[in-house]
């Protein structure tokens, strides 16, 4: 019984992993939001940003247009151009309203608290730097320093050599004192 509680546990922290994995989050929260605030996002815009558009003309931004091949007629019955080629411009402003508060809304609510809780997550993780190591050439370079300067003597109270005593003992050549 054991074994099948521990496969329940590997296999719900497996999901759990998947979930939390880079953008599978980022990218459901984005189109549950987005789906979730169509409606609300749609009001604002009919409800406040339309009208404030409006002030400058008329209220309804879809009866907003151009006519690229002058003179566009229109049909006072139908509403429908019957000469001239229209460019309905004002859905389209429409629609980028929307879009552009969607997306503020799902980065605002959802992404950026997203990403300041994983930035805490990997800082609480974080692991220390560990010293850098030195390649062979530095180990010989030290190692042979602190043979010169055990060759002549100076070497410090700490048991460290002086550097600056076996570089120069290096510079000058082996040193043949007899004692």
């Amino acid at each position: 019984m054991p074994d099948s509680e521990s496969e329940k546990k590997s296999l719900l922290a497996g999901f759990r992993e998947f979930l939390m994995r880079g953008n599978v989050v980022e990218l459901a929260v984005a189109v549950v939001v987005g789906t979730a605030f169509s409606k609300i996002v749609d009001s604002v815009v009919k409800g406040l940003i339309n009208p404030l558009v409006g002030a400058i003309g008329t209220k309804d931004l879809d009866k907003y247009r151009s006519c690229l091949k002058a003179p566009c007629e229109i049909n006072k019955a139908t509403g429908e151009v019957t000469s001239g080629v229209p460019i309905n411009w004002g859905p389209v402003l429409s629609a980028s309203l929307t879009f552009l508060i969607t997306a503020a809304v799902v980065y605002f609510l959802m992404i950026l608290p997203m990403s300041k809780y994983k930035e805490r997550q990997a800082a609480k993780n974080a692991t220390p730097e560990a010293p850098a190591e030195l390649n062979e050439v530095d180990l010989l370079a030290e190692i042979r320093d602190l043979l010169a300067a055990q060759q002549t003597g100076s070497v410090n109270s700490a048991g460290t050599a002086d550097v600056a005593g076996a570089v120069g003992a290096q510079r000058d050549g082996p040193d043949i004192r007899k004692e």
